[in-house]
């Protein structure tokens, strides 16, 4: 037998008293109530009762917040179990063996009868009056009102901070496991607020019964004592009386104690510190005790006063404040000096940048950032970050804006991974009105003639006086910070595939495995780690296909597993699979798709010419690629939108990379990508002028004829 069989019984034994000391303290409880017990056995029990009833009232003292003590209902019931099954075993023994004397029902029972209340019966039942009037009215009543009105404002506020929290993890502000476990503390909050409402009434209805137990007790004692014994009225209330309220007593001092201890948690205002340091602290004013001295010294000249007490209380308070005026007159220690390191030290954080994105100003640009002037730039970045994050499907990492000596005072580059992917230019003070192909001729707008660094449109930087003219006139006009975080935001979406890591990963999958759980371990991590399902993701939205959906994707995603583990045939079916998805980037539902195809002997060419070694895809020759690339873009001009080219499989993979930098309005696919009931519509033939209205594939029966 091995090392961890051996060891599944022996922990298993181990688990069995901590799982079954609860049942069995239940069913203890319940023999107490049914069967006799002799009387040292019920003063072990009382004095355990009153043990438990201290340690739960310190506990509730301690604790630095209410939900420190989350389970403090459910130890209020037990509690208040115990109590009532020794009400139930003390009345037996009371009733049964009360003519012999004041020991027979325990010394417990005798002690409190005879300390407590000297052994007359009638101060003890004035006492125990007034405890119960304490407990109820007071403590129970008060701390029951404060948990109904904490559990409906508790209630109240739940959706409020969900939502909370939902905007707070959409902002990035906190991770995944973060949001977690807030979520887990106010849904533990919503639950322990409730719980108390109703917990408060246990303490209230075991007020009444010990009310009612004590009645029977009397009544009970006085008739067995007077017609099973033979004892005097006299005699009987002398033996029974005074027995009942001594266990009354036994039972209401720790009654009143709980009642405390949940008085002391409903009241509670979560703090950093416990009960007596939060009181403690929030007593050192020094302000307050000189008032007290004053009017203590005051009452104590009076003739009639007692002077011995209010004197000294005076003098006592007096000295309270005179200390805490010196404490806080005393002057704060001198800030400790921080070594400087050493000229030649480098630390790690000195070469290293974490943030993934980062954005980089020219020194003219600062303004873009401070907050006197709005911080403009700052909200377009967090408004770019929380669109993305929406469109992509994961939370991407915080962005980063820093100032650069290194650029010029107007400049600014975007850098993922610590390499410029976004480069441009923009006027502070100034607008920028683009021109998107509805400009009125002979506008006589002036101004700085540029180019629209997002999506290369012929643009002017005007003067702000001029917005008005330049919106009559048909141009966009956008601010300076827009501009910035518009290009941020393109060349992001081109690199969306370098903002997902392990981590995102995780996070995204943890997301979908509270929806579909099973379909995640379908995946992973079997027969996929982590390290293989984010290079696979990761492919996808290379290839635009985002996370958004997580569950289609998925779903294809597992059954792509089943055939194949190998990496491009994974991708590949997968897109096959999602073929729909892919075609409504540049199709609206129902419109034909704009199609353009190689000729069969240039494609055939490509197939058929030289391979990487590495890779296995085909290589296409310069001359080759660049006449695709200056057809696809002369039919996506003419078509003034954007076009698919649809290949054989083999040759999809080498094409998409020619043209996704090249031809960003050109969705390259591969036949076995196109949904049967795609209507198509053939725009262009590449390769062979003179059959331009021959399509290289099937055309679907809804196929409109080419233009």
């Amino acid at each position: 037998m091995s090392a961890a069989t051996r060891s599944a019984p022996l922990s298993r034994l181990t688990a069995m008293p901590s799982a079954m000391a609860l049942p069995v303290g239940i069913f203890a409880l319940l023999a107490l109530m049914v069967l006799p017990i002799p009387a040292l056995l019920l003063d072990v029990f009382f004095v355990l009762n009153i043990a438990i009833s201290i340690a739960v009232l310190m506990v509730a003292l301690n604790a630095r917040r209410p939900l420190d003590f989350s389970s403090f209902p459910s130890v209020l019931l037990f509690a208040t179990l115990l109590r009532l099954a020794l009400n139930v075993a003390s009345t037996r023994v009371v009733l049964v063996h009360g003519h012999e004397g004041g020991s027979a029902a325990g010394h417990v029972i005798e002690s409190f009868a005879a300390f407590l209340v000297g052994g007359n019966f009638a101060v003890g039942l004035f006492v125990f009056a007034i405890l119960m009037i304490i407990n109820m009215i007071v403590i129970t009543k008060g701390a029951g009102r404060v948990s109904e009105v904490s559990a409906r404002f508790v209630l109240d506020a739940l959706p409020g901070k969900q939502m909370a929290i939902d905007a707070d993890i959409a902002a990035g502000l906190i991770t995944a496991d973060e949001a977690r476990e807030r979520r887990r503390e106010v849904t533990i909050e919503a639950d322990f607020y409730g719980s108390m409402d109703g917990a408060s009434k246990f303490v209230k209805g075991d007020a009444i019964a010990a009310l009612l137990i004590l009645g029977v007790n009397i009544i009970a004692g006085f008739a067995l004592g007077m017609i099973s014994h033979g004892l005097t009225a006299a005699e009987a209330g002398e033996a029974y009386v005074t027995l009942a309220v001594g266990d009354a007593l036994v039972a209401q001092v720790p009654a009143l104690l709980l009642s405390i201890a949940a008085a002391a948690i409903v009241t509670r205002v979560a703090d950093n510190r416990d009960l007596s340091g939060q009181i403690g602290g929030q007593f050192a004013d020094p302000r307050g005790w000189l008032p007290v001295a004053l009017i203590l010294g005051a009452i104590g000249l009076v003739p009639a006063m007692p002077q011995t007490i209010f004197l000294p209380g005076a003098a006592i308070t007096g000295a309270i404040w005179w200390q805490l005026k010196r404490r806080a007159d005393r002057p704060a220690p001198p800030p400790q000096p921080v070594a400087e390191p050493a000229p030649d030290a480098i630390q790690l954080a000195d070469v290293s940048d974490h943030t993934l994105v980062t954005i980089e100003l020219g020194f003219g640009l600062v303004g873009l950032v401070d907050e006197a002037q709005g911080a403009p730039l700052i909200a377009r970045i967090t408004g770019i970050r929380k669109q993305l994050s929406r469109d992509l499907g994961f939370v991407l990492p915080q962005f980063r804006i820093r100032d650069s000596l290194d650029l010029g005072a107007q400049d600014y580059v975007v850098l993922l991974g610590g390499v410029s992917i976004a480069r441009g230019a923009v006027r502070p003070g100034k607008l920028l009105a683009i021109d998107a192909g509805e400009v009125r001729a002979g506008h006589g707008l002036a101004g700085e003639a540029t180019r629209d660094p997002s999506f290369d449109c012929p643009a002017l930087w005007i003067a702000p006086a001029a917005r008005d003219h330049a919106i009559a006139e048909g141009f966009l006009v956008v601010d300076p910070a827009t501009v910035i975080a518009t290009h941020a935001n393109q060349a992001l979406t081109a690199e969306a595939h370098q903002l997902l890591g392990p981590d995102e990963v995780r996070e995204w999958l943890d997301g979908l495995k509270a929806h579909a759980p099973a379909l995640v371990e379908a995946v992973t991590p079997d027969p996929l780690a982590l390290p293989a399902l984010t290079r696979i993701l990761r492919a996808l939205l290379a290839d635009g296909i985002g996370l958004a959906h997580p569950q289609p994707l998925f779903t294809a995603l597992a059954l792509a597993l089943q055939k194949t583990h190998d990496f491009e045939a994974v991708i590949d079916a997968v897109r096959a699979d999602l073929g729909a998805r892919l075609i409504a980037r540049i199709a609206a539902p129902g419109e034909p798709l704009k199609v353009v195809t190689l000729d069969a002997g240039l494609e055939s060419a490509i197939l058929g010419g030289m391979v990487d070694p590495a890779t296995g895809q085909p290589l296409i020759e310069p001359d080759c690629g660049t006449m695709i690339v200056r057809e696809i873009n002369r039919i996506a001009d003419a078509e003034k939108g954007a076009v698919a080219l649809i290949v054989q499989p083999p040759a999809r993979r080498a094409l998409a990379a020619l043209l996704r930098p090249r031809a960003p309005r050109c969705l390259v696919l591969s036949i076995a990508e196109l949904p049967p009931t795609q209507p198509i519509a053939v725009v262009g033939v590449i390769g062979d002028a003179g059959q331009r209205e021959a399509p290289a594939l099937p055309v679907p029966e809804t196929m409109e004829p080419a233009r």
